[in-house]
């Protein structure tokens, strides 16, 4: 069986959590899957969840910075501007 990208971390969430292996890549796979996701989708997503809870635009565009200014990699930052420009176009 050919050895994956993420082996030796899934091995060590086997050894340090209650996950078994395939449990353990599933959640390698989402994780990987959620820091792959583009500015724009991220943007939209994140928007889309937000705005469900309850927040205004303003309230969602600076706590969406916000965010993105903490990722692992960091994008360019953004302002609100270009936030709404992703969003609605």
């Amino acid at each position: 069986m050919p050895a994956g990208p993420y082996d030796d971390l899934i091995a060590h969430l086997v050894r340090s959590t209650p996950l078994n292996a395939g449990e353990a890549a599933r959640v390698v796979a989402e994780v990987v899957g959620y820091f792959a996701e583009e500015l724009p989708e991220f943007v939209r997503r994140r928007h889309a969840e937000l705005k469900n809870r309850g927040l205004t635009n303003d309230q969602i565009f600076a706590v969406v910075a916000a965010e993105l200014a903490v990722r692992r990699v960091a994008p360019p930052q953004q302002s609100a501007r270009q936030l709404r420009r992703m969003v609605y176009g």
